[in-house]
Parts: C-alpha cells; structure tokens; sequence
C-alpha cells in the first residue's frame, strides 16, 4: 500500500473516519517487504522473530553488517606531504608509514597520529612574540668577566624522528625551550662581555646551535636545530645610561686613534722622504767636494811639475790666467803707471762687443775716434815694467 493511499488506517470494520493506522501493522508490512527484497517469501504470517517481530533477524543482521562496513571504514587516513603517520596497536608503538592514502585496524585495536616533520617550529627565550614583551628571568645572563646583559635570542626547528618526538620525553616543546636556555647560558658563561655584544654575535649563535644539537642527541628528543637568531643583546636597562657612556668613550678613544694614526701615516713618510733626500744631497756635495779637491790637488801637482821645468813661463802663465778670470765681468779697467801722469783706458765692453758682432760692426767700431782714449803710451815700457814687477815677486 502507498503512503498517499486514501485507505490508509482502513481495515475490518473501521470506517473512514476511525484514526491513524495501528504502528505495529506498519511495522509488520515494513518486515514484508525488506524479506521480500532479501528473497524471504515465508515470514507473512507463520512464526516471529526472538523480539517479537516478523523478519526482526533479518533486520538485525543487516544493521549488524553495516556496522562492521562502518567500522572498517573508520580504518582509512590520508597522511599528507610533509607528514608521518605513526600507528599503534593497544597503545604500543607499531610502525611508521609514509605520505598517502593509508589503513589501519581501526579503534580500540589501532590508533594513528600524524606529525608534520617539515614544519619549522620556533622557540622563543627572553620574549614572546614581540622584543618588548622581556622574560627577564629568561633572558638576564652573566658573562665570564661577571657582567649581566640581557640576551633575546630564538631557535628554530624540525623534527627528524616523530618516535622519538612523541614517546621519548613526555613534553618536548618544553624540553626544547629549556635546552635553548641552557646552552645559551653555558656559552655566554664562557665569553666577555664585550665580545658578547659586538664581534662574537656569529660566534656565539653557532656555537649554541651545535650544543643545542648535542644535547637534543644525548636526551633523544627527535629534534634538528635549523638555525639560532640573536634578536636583540644589551645591558640591563638599570645601568643601560652607563654603559651608553662608556661606549662613546670607547669611540671616542677609536676616533682619536684612527686620527692619530692618519696624521702619523701622512707625516712619517713626508719626514723619511726629506730626510732620504737631504741625505742624498749631502752625499752629492761630499762627493763633489772630493772630485774637486782631488782635482784641484792634481792640477797643483801638474803645475808644480811645469813649474819647475820653466819657472819663469808658468808664473807668466799663471799671472794672465788669474788675470783672465779677475778681469772676466769687468767692463772698465783703469791702468795707473807709476812715474807717468797718463791714465790708462781699456775699454772692455766695445771689445766684448766687437767679438759678439760681425766684422762690419767691428770695423766701426775700431773707426770711431778714441774721444776718451788718453795720450799714446809706449808699450814697451809697460810690458819691460810688468816684467820686472813679476820677476820682483818671491
């Protein structure tokens, strides 16, 4: 019978409008039909089902077969990329399986859980979130030279083995947190503080990751360090304006340095030049002093050897070269003879002028009437004079 039948609830000696039909005639025509589906063509009427109902076995067993289809569904994950799956079996570790679609007993016999193994995670010690948010019981440190600064640092992770991540150490997250605080502390220890805050910022970040890696080795946390980043290191803020102080100094004194080192690399080289160049010269006037004096020392000993092969010719010689070089830059000598009243003039410059020019402009020259010139003088007696005022001398 349809749902939409307009007998529905009609039956025996009820009338049309006697009220709903009865549930347990529904129920029975349910059973009818469902056994009619499986190929039950005897259960209408004969006997019933242990609860009381026609087909009620049947029933059961279906809900039953569904429940185990349901059940054995419950059995299959997806493990994604980047993922592991780890699977136990009554709490007990089983195996690990690998990214895709996957299937396990399912609960109360299996269990599954997924650990993403290429997730960078961080820890953060000193701060948390923010540089501004300070976890001083974290952060303040004492150095090996008994100073305190205060180190904001973070570390960032991966998982290598997700066994030992989930079921070595009860709490690895906080293991790893104070594994970071420990290794930080033990290598700031051990460095000034100086090299803390300035040059050794590399130094000490490698340093602690590789103590980090050994102390997550040693306690079997399934954790890889992938790198330590120093956020922000300084003094305590109690004594930030004093150190502030000293800094300056300590730059100040750099600046003054460097500069003094500038002014002695400009200056020294300048003085060792001048000095390399006055040394030089005096070695060039000593040695020109030398080749003079020898020089002068051999022309002596030439003259000397000429002189005394003809004495009366070499002071001649002698006498007209000095005279040479006396008279060289004169323009004008005047010539007094002894016993004459007669003066006289030897005009050297028209003489010089009579070389430098041509032979016209001697000629000319030589014409000229001698306006200035004094009386004729016999040279004879001027030479015989200077012969006998030279012979005179020792």
């Amino acid at each position: 019978m349809a749902w939409n039948d307009p007998q529905w609830g009609n039956s025996g000696n009820r009338n049309k409008n006697s009220g709903p039909p009865d549930l347990d005639e529904i129920w029975r025509r349910i059973n009818q039909r469902l056994s009619a589906l499986f190929g039950d063509k005897g259960g209408s009427g004969g006997g019933g089902s242990p609860s009381g109902m026609p087909g009620g076995g049947n029933l059961a067993g279906l809900l039953a077969g569904a429940l185990v289809l349901v059940w054995a569904a419950s059995g299959f994950y997806i493990v994604d990329t980047g993922q592991r799956g780890v699977v136990l079996r009554f709490g007990q570790y089983v195996g690990t399986t690998e990214p895709g679609p996957r299937w396990h007993l399912p609960w109360p016999v299996e269990s599954r859980e997924k650990v993403n193994i290429d997730q960078v995670r961080t820890v953060e010690v000193g701060y948390r979130n923010n540089v501004k948010t300070r976890v001083l019981k974290e952060s303040l440190m004492l150095t090996d030279d008994e100073n305190i600064i205060d180190l904001q640092f973070a570390v960032q992770y991966i998982l290598k083995d997700p066994v030992e991540f989930l079921f070595i150490n009860r709490s690895p997250e906080d293991s790893a947190l104070q594994i970071a605080e420990t290794a930080m502390r033990e290598i700031v220890g051990k460095s000034k503080m100086d090299f803390v805050l300035y040059e050794g910022r590399a130094e000490i970040a490698a340093k602690a990751k590789q103590l980090m890696q050994e102390i997550h080795d040693r306690h079997k946390t399934g954790i890889s360090i992938s790198q330590v980043t120093l956020q922000n290191i300084q003094p305590p803020e109690q004594v930030q304006a004093a150190f502030d102080d000293a800094v300056k100094a300590g730059q100040d004194r750099e600046r003054l340095k460097n500069e003094a080192e500038a002014y002695f690399n400009d200056v020294v080289p300048r003085a060792r030049g001048l000095a390399s160049r006055l040394k030089e010269e005096a070695e060039g006037y000593k040695l020109s002093v030398i080749a003079n004096a020898e020089g002068e020392a051999s022309r002596f000993v030439q003259v000397y050897n000429e002189y005394q092969k003809a004495p009366q010719v070499t002071r001649q010689r002698i006498y007209l070269d000095t005279m040479q070089a006396v008279m060289n830059n004169t323009s004008k000598i005047l010539v007094d003879q002894k016993g004459g009243n007669s003066l006289l003039y030897l005009p050297l410059d028209k003489l010089q002028q009579i070389v430098s020019q041509p032979v016209s402009g001697a000629q000319e020259v030589l014409t000229q009437p001698a306006q200035t010139a004094p009386a004729p003088v016999d040279t004879r007696s001027r030479d015989a004079l200077r012969s006998r005022e030279r012979e005179d001398r020792p």
